[in-house]
């Protein structure tokens, strides 16, 4: 099992910014692709951001290319997602997730863990 903990939600106004962390422990975090996801209420969940494992790639959304970006510390065991220029769309519960396996995977059934979720709210 890997257990992923995401903390640095709250509450910003539009066009603020914040980081979110994902932090990872339990069975080994190499070779596993990583990403975030986010719902917003009455939507289902959907893709934002993932990365390899080496970190070389990394691949967005079309509604957050530009704005948020994805970085990873293998050697902390942690995954971040900065996110400039919020947007009150951006509003949502964000989750990190962590895969089986390296690649590049947008669709939610390629990974197999998932934390909590931590709360982003944009006000505008």
């Amino acid at each position: 099992q890997v257990q992923l903990v995401e903390s640095g939600g709250g509450l910003v106004q539009a066009g603020g910014s914040l980081r979110l962390s994902c932090a990872a422990s339990g069975r080994t975090f190499t070779s596993r692709a990583m990403g975030w996801f986010r719902q917003a209420p009455g939507k289902e969940r959907e893709f934002v951001a993932g990365i390899t494992w080496t970190g070389t790639n990394t691949y967005y959304a079309d509604a957050v290319k530009g704005r948020f970006t994805i970085s990873r510390d293998n050697a902390k065991n942690m995954v971040s997602l900065q996110m400039n220029s919020l947007e009150p769309e951006d509003t949502a519960v964000y989750y990190c997730a962590a895969s089986r396996f390296d690649g590049f995977y947008r669709g939610s059934i390629s990974y197999h863990y998932w934390g909590q979720g931590t709360q982003v709210t944009v006000s505008s």
